[in-house]
């Protein structure tokens, strides 16, 4: 695959991207396109491994390695250094129904598993991945392809994040009348309302969701199941059903004064931004602004980094963000051998706008919030924090404490959780008497991803937890998959 040499004599290089400085004066794609020549330069570097684990997703120590839609890495990444960019396109959607997704914002699994990376720069697999796709886009090759026969089946999913998305492409390429119904006025889910404009713009999303119309797909907004729509109407009125609502439900930080006016679950404030930027462009003013304040994000996790990125097109005062682990190394660790997932030091397009227009990278490590103080209107104004430092106990386990005389007090206007979800929203599940794992999500066995209920599936975070973009698509596959097999007695779906 790619040229013999081509990891000998090529480096890595991603795609380009805007100046960090000048990009916060708008909410367009931080990213530039990369340029045919250079793709086809990354391309080469694919290094003809004997065995390409980029392309098989699996979780190892609770990280994901590879990927999980066994995307034909090796097999694009070649057609696109010879030139062959149609045929790379359809060796790309053979696996991934939205490449376009995955290549904008996935952390790119496949890279942290590439042989390459074992002891060079693994290969620009993500940015290839973009490239050929939007170039399908670009040149007319990505076209409606509706089935030629329809079923008299009737299939309705819930949620149109990646998840469900998938799963209605793959039933409507089966022929089956699909239905998609989603609470927010946008298809999307988080896609849409959880990843910022400058990160994925809407525009990509909808030109996805217009090809799906085009092909047969109907899609439902401000349609709440369980409210709007009775649950027990919905099972009667359909074949079957795919519950792909994700798992929105916030992890909290119990502390004093977390009631205080100003302190707010990312998603409120990021979610809030979108929807005031595609309604408005902000003039109507329905989103919380970070403008001219203290700014503080809880969490060291991609959420909290598209918190920094919002606030700082704000044009917030002050910016930090507490991470309650120490500083990663540069480099793999002992413990944390190739193909595994690299934990790594990492520096993300909000830590270089951060750093660019603020003057330094916003992240303080191994703090831990004590409480949250407010002024006498009862909003917030400090937080207290104190240093901890890790140790390992008698077992050998990880533990950290907290180091007396570190205390601190920040100055803060508008502090913003971003510490993950606990699990998906109970009413619904609740309702319809599904089963539950201990962890709250609906149980459903991977790869069958049947519930309790004669019918009705369940597929990505609904079923798995918070998780990839990647893992929402493969599961919305599968999912579809078992469902088309359920309704037919047979399935030629992947």
């Amino acid at each position: 695959m790619g040229k013999p040499t081509g990891f000998k004599d090529y480096q890595r290089h991603t795609t380009p991207e805007r100046d960090p400085e000048k990009r916060t004066k708008d909410w367009q794609d931080y990213k530039l396109p990369m340029s045919e020549d250079q793709a086809k330069v990354q391309g080469a570097r694919c290094m003809d491994c004997g065995i390409p684990t980029c392309q098989t997703g699996t979780d190892m120590d609770g990280l994901t390695s590879g990927c999980p839609v066994y995307h034909l890495i090796p097999e694009w990444n070649d057609l696109v250094y010879q030139g062959q960019w149609k045929q790379a396109l359809e060796r790309e959607h053979k696996m991934n129904n939205f490449p376009e997704f995955t290549g904008m914002a996935c952390p790119a699994p496949c890279e942290g598993a590439c042989v390459l990376g074992i002891n060079e720069p693994p290969v620009a697999i993500r940015s290839i991945e973009r490239s050929i796709i939007e170039k399908g886009f670009d040149e007319g090759w990505v076209k409606p392809e509706p089935p030629k026969v329809r079923t008299e089946k009737k299939v309705a999913i819930v949620g149109s994040g990646p998840a469900g998305l998938a799963a209605a492409a793959q039933l409507n390429k089966a022929g089956h009348h699909v239905t998609v119904y989603e609470r927010a006025d946008r298809v999307g889910g988080l896609l849409t309302y959880g990843i910022p404009e400058m990160k994925l713009p809407y525009k990509v999303v909808q030109r996805r969701v217009d090809l799906l119309k085009k092909e047969g797909i109907t899609f439902v907004t401000n349609m709440e199941i369980g409210k709007d729509y009775p649950e027990a109407e919905l099972r009667e009125d359909f074949d079957a059903v795919i519950l792909c609502g994700g798992a929105s439900k916030h992890r909290d930080l119990q502390v004093e004064g977390r009631e205080l006016k100003g302190v707010h679950f990312a998603m409120e404030f990021l979610q809030a931004n979108t929807k005031s930027l595609l309604d408005s462009e902000l003039a109507d003013g329905n989103y919380i602004s970070a403008e001219g304040k203290d700014v503080i994000v809880i969490g060291g996790g991609d959420t909290g980094t598209d918190c920094l990125a919002t606030s700082i097109r704000h044009g917030c005062k002050s910016l930090t963000q507490f991470d309650y682990n120490e500083k990663k190394s540069a480099e793999r660790q002992a413990d944390n051998p190739w193909p595994q997932w690299p934990v790594i030091h990492r520096v993300e397009y909000g830590h270089k706008e951060a750093k660019a227009v603020l003057g330094k990278d916003p992240r303080a490590y191994m703090v831990q919030t004590k409480k949250f103080v407010g002024d006498e209107n009862g909003r917030i104004k400090e937080v207290h924090t104190i240093e901890v430092e890790q140790y390992l106990d008698d077992n050998g386990n990880k533990m950290k404490q907290e180091i007396p005389g570190t205390e601190k007090i920040w100055p803060a206007q508008l502090v913003l959780l971003a510490i993950g979800f606990t699990g998906p929203e109970q009413h619904l599940i609740k309702e319809m008497q599904l089963r539950t794992d201990p962890r709250s999500n609906i149980k459903a066995d991977y790869g069958q991803y049947k519930t309790n209920l004669d019918g009705v599936f369940a597929a990505g975070d609904i079923r798995r937890g918070q998780s990839l973009i990647v893992w929402a698509i493969n599961e919305g596959r599968e999912a579809a998959r078992e469902c088309d097999r359920y309704l037919m007695g047979s399935t030629q779906l992947p």
